[in-house]
């Protein structure tokens, strides 16, 4: 099953990103026996979602992702969840650190992955009312832990990485400036600082197309 389900996904440029079996502290609605966490490595996704109709309406990653996870769920008569279903939102950040132990908390609020860096995204979770036997990956620790000069913190022109939190309202405000545009074109420079897993940061009309959303303050 995970060998289909995993080339269904791949058909869209989404990858499997792990799985575990919930708990009760995991705050997965219902009794699933298994979930599955379904997301895009990179840019993989991208010529996938400009050749979609989705591409030119409202929130057109969201609607894209629901529509063509729905699809690859069908067969397996799975229950879907997305991120951006709320409020109250589902705790993917969390599932993700259970359903993978590659996956971990980096300082930039961001989970960064092992191999993948900061270019895993999450876009989806498969609920299964059977169990599905999965690799366990042994957990390494998060990679931020031996990152030297940590650039992730020291790169942002505006310094939107704050102690006290990030700060959203400076780093929109920066994307709308003349020195801005790097950021705007080409993706957080913050993030892009990451030593970790960088031949998967986004190519630049992938990332402008997630700048251009948060910019304006959608997706």
């Amino acid at each position: 099953m995970i060998a289909e389900l995993e080339a269904g996904l791949a058909a869209h440029g989404l990858s499997l990103l792990g799985g575990f079996a919930p708990e009760p502290g995991d705050a997965v609605p219902g009794d699933p026996a298994t979930v599955l966490l379904v997301g895009n490595v990179g840019s993989a996704v991208y010529p996938h979602l400009q050749a979609a109709p989705e591409r030119n309406g409202p929130q057109p990653l969201d609607r894209w992702t629901r529509r063509v996870v729905a699809e690859v769920a069908a067969p397996l008569g799975a229950a879907c969840l997305f991120p951006f279903d709320g409020p109250p939102f589902h705790p993917f950040q969390r599932w993700a650190i259970r359903a993978d132990g590659r996956f971990s908390a980096s300082p930039l609020g961001l989970l960064i992955h092992e191999r993948y860096g900061l270019w895993a995204a999450l876009r989806a979770a498969l609920l299964l009312d059977r169990p599905v036997a999965l690799p366990r990956l042994e957990a390494t620790g998060s990679p931020c832990r031996s990152c030297a000069g940590r650039p992730c913190l020291t790169t942002c022109p505006v310094g939107a990485f704050r102690p006290d939190g990030y700060q959203v309202a400076a780093c929109r405000a920066h994307l709308g400036t003349l020195s801005g545009q790097d950021c705007m074109m080409g993706g957080c420079l913050a993030r892009r600082a990451c030593p970790v897993g960088r031949e998967h940061t986004y190519e630049r009309p992938h990332a402008a197309f997630h700048m251009r959303a948060f910019r304006v303050g959608g997706r």
